[in-house]
Order: C-alpha cells, then structure tokens, then sequence
C-alpha cells in the first residue's frame, strides 16, 4: 500500500495540474496470496460509471464494482491483474487517450 502512495506523490509531482486531472490512474493491490485487485481511478464523470464496468466485467470475465472514495471519487475494482486489459480496453473505446493512462504496479 505504501508503494502505491509514492507511486501516485511521483506522478502528481512530475505533472502538472491539467494534466494530472485529464489522467487516468490503473493501480493493483495486493491481496491475500496470489488474489489481486485492479483499480481504475479518473475516468471523466460524463460517462456512466456502472456501464463501463459492465462493459469490462464482460470483456474479460471478471467480477468488479463501483466504489464510492470521499478523496478519490468514484473507482471502479475489478479482480485479477486486469491492468494491460484496462488500458487497452479504454482506449480502443474512445473513453481516454492513450498518452492520458498511467498504469502503476509492480
């Protein structure tokens, strides 16, 4: 957890605002053994939140949800290290530019 924190302090320091605030941020957290989460965080608020997730849930055959964070806002969590999947998947959808993901982890 805490070298995700720094993962996130260097990204926001080497940016500036805008581009900080355009960025979308795809996270993994380690759970128990080998069981991982895949967050995805910034997703402009235009698009619906629970389609896109339903969308991903689909593609790549996992469970996820939506998760309401006081700091973050909305994020959404998928299981398993979905995070090339994501990245892929938000671009060839039009929803980000790829130059506006940033994929931590690992």
């Amino acid at each position: 957890l805490d070298s995700i924190q720094l993962d996130l302090n260097a990204d926001v320091a080497g940016t500036t605002d805008s581009d900080s605030s355009d960025a979308v941020h795809i996270r993994i957290q380690q759970r128990n053994g080998r069981k991982c989460l895949t967050t995805v965080q910034g997703i402009k608020e235009q698009y619906d939140y629970k389609k896109v997730l339903k969308a991903l849930k689909k593609e790549f055959c996992c469970n996820g949800t939506v998760v309401e964070d006081p700091e973050l806002g909305q994020v959404l969590q998928m299981q398993g290290d979905q995070r090339k999947n994501v990245a892929e998947f938000l671009t060839k959808a039009k929803l980000v530019r790829k130059d506006h993901i940033k994929v931590h982890g690992f």
